[in-house]
């Protein structure tokens, strides 16, 4: 089996903005990722159903999304949607209502839009967020991350402001705070992933280096703190910063990669609580991010500052990690994305 990836990077040095390349389940290996579309700062994507895909994307002042469509096995531009000031760290897009969703760091700002049906896009409703936390990285709001709840709401992780908003989002792509959950002050939130039961979140703190597990309540639309667990040893004193978070598809492993301690770590989600299971090298320096193929089978991980992929086979009954291949030269990755 051939699986396309696609791998989002920042373009400060030598990378040229997405690369791709194909995993082969059954040789084990990964190819040498190629440049793909010429961008930059492309350091969040996605695709939607209809193969359209979304990237953040920068251009001299301007940031914002660009969307594009794959043509004989080349992107070509289809719209973009760029303002003055800095681009976002993620987007999302939500096919039951065409929406777009956009989180911005600096800003800390969440914007919609509408992926029309010449996939051409139209700003829908912007937020912005208010608040701080004790640690220096939190003197005002920064919005890492915004997807969907289960049920259908915005969630808006903010690292600045130590909270989770959710929001109810109108067919018409406007949105209307429901409720806010708040993290332990310093926690610094950064992702969230939701387990299959849809009613159990993962919450990764990039500035405690800690995974919060949460219950989640469809019918009021909250969350309630169960467990938090250290991403990384007692023992560590340098810095860390926690980053990505992943969950396999049954829900029994949760993944989360640490920058400084350089490690992904390994949970698994038991009957009363959650475990560390394995802490493993990421064969390199600060890996902001990575994913499991479709199988479940693999693990890819991408390492920014060392410019390297690695590609890991995963134990389905355990969710340990083995890494088969570290030297794979990828430039300044930031964002591993299997198309399904």
């Amino acid at each position: 089996m051939k699986e396309e990836i696609l791998f989002g990077t920042y373009t400060k040095k030598s990378s040229q903005g997405i690369y791709q390349a194909t995993l082969d389940t059954e040789l084990q290996t990964l190819s040498k990722p190629k440049h793909v579309v010429s961008i930059e700062n492309p350091t969040y994507l996605t695709t939607t159903p209809a193969k359209t895909l979304l990237t953040i994307a920068k251009e001299g002042s301007l940031g914002g999304i660009s969307a594009y469509a794959l043509q004989d096995e080349a992107y070509t531009l289809l719209d973009d949607a760029l303002e003055d000031g800095p681009n976002p760290c993620y987007v999302a897009f939500d096919a039951p209502r065409q929406l777009v969703y956009t989180a911005n760091y600096h800003l800390g700002t969440v914007a919609v839009y509408r992926l029309n049906a010449d996939q051409t896009l139209t700003l829908c409703d912007k937020v912005t967020q208010t608040g701080n936390g004790p640690r220096p990285e939190q003197a005002s709001a920064h919005v890492h991350y915004t997807d969907l709840t289960p049920d259908g709401r915005l969630a808006v992780v903010d690292l600045g402001s130590d909270t989770v908003t959710l929001y109810d989002v109108s067919e018409d792509g406007k949105l209307t705070q429901h409720s806010i959950f708040e993290t332990e002050a310093g926690f610094g939130p950064r992702h969230l992933a939701f387990a299959p039961d849809k009613k159990t979140a993962y919450l990764v703190g990039e500035l405690s280096s800690q995974l919060a597990v949460l219950d989640y309540d469809q019918t009021s639309g909250t969350f309630k703190l169960r467990q938090t667990i250290a991403t990384i040893p007692a023992d560590w004193t340098e810095h860390n910063g926690a980053a990505a978070i992943k969950l396999s598809k049954d829900g029994r492993f949760i993944y989360v990669s640490n920058r400084g301690h350089d490690s992904l770590a390994v949970f698994e989600a038991q009957a009363d609580k959650v475990v560390l299971t394995q802490l493993i090298s990421s064969e390199g320096h600060f890996p902001r991010d990575f994913a499991l193929d479709l199988t479940e089978k693999y693990l890819v991980l991408a390492n920014q500052e060392t410019d390297n992929a690695v590609l890991y086979s995963r134990d389905l009954e355990t969710g340990m990690l083995t890494c088969l291949k570290n030297d794979i030269p990828l430039p300044e990755g930031v964002c591993v994305y299997f198309v399904a």
